[in-house]
C-alpha cells in the first residue's frame, strides 16, 4: 500500500508534474554546466580533458545532495515538485543514490530514456521508469 495521494481522488499533486520535470532538468542541466565551467579553472583546465566524465561526476553528486537535502534539485524546487518515497517522504541519501543511479543509467540508453518519458506522460503518477522500479513518484510541493 503506498502511502502517496491517489491520482483518481488528489489529482491536484500530480497536474503539469511532467511538464515540470522538463523545465526543472533544463534548469538543472544548466546548472551542472556552470559548476563545471567554474570548476575547469580550478583544475588548470586539466578539467576540459575530462569534460564528460566531470560533467557526469558533478552532476551525480549535485543530484543526490540536493535530492536528499530538500527532496528535490534546485530545479525542481524552484518548478515546484519535490521527490516523494512510496512511503510519502522525502527521500534519504540513499533512495537519492538509487534514483540518481536509475537516472544515469536511463540517461545513457536512450530506449530507456524513451521508455521513461513514455511512462510519464501515461502513468496516473506521472512517474518515470526509475520511479516505478522505487516506487517514487514526484508530486506538485505542498503549500
Amino acid at each position: 500500500m503506498s502511502a502517496l495521494p491517489d491520482p483518481d481522488y488528489q489529482p491536484q499533486f500530480y497536474a503539469s508534474v511532467p511538464s515540470k520535470r522538463l523545465f526543472a532538468w533544463v534548469l538543472d542541466s544548466f546548472l551542472i554546466f556552470a559548476l563545471c565551467v567554474l570548476l575547469v579553472p580550478l583544475t588548470a583546465f586539466a578539467g576540459l580533458l575530462i569534460w564528460p566524465l566531470m560533467y557526469l561526476a558533478i552532476g551525480f553528486a549535485y543530484r543526490v545532495v540536493t535530492i536528499a537535502n530538500g527532496g528535490g534539485t534546485w530545479g525542481m524546487r524552484f518548478a515546484g515538485i519535490e521527490l516523494r518515497g512510496n512511503e510519502g517522504r522525502k527521500p534519504d541519501s540513499g533512495l537519492a543514490a538509487l534514483h540518481t543511479t536509475g537516472y544515469t543509467i536511463s540517461m545513457a540508453f536512450p530506449v530507456l530514456q524513451v521508455i521513461s518519458v513514455v511512462l510519464m506522460l501515461t502513468s496516473a503518477r506521472g512517474q518515470g521508469l526509475t520511479d516505478h522500479f522505487l516506487g517514487t513518484s514526484v508530486l506538485n510541493r505542498r503549500s
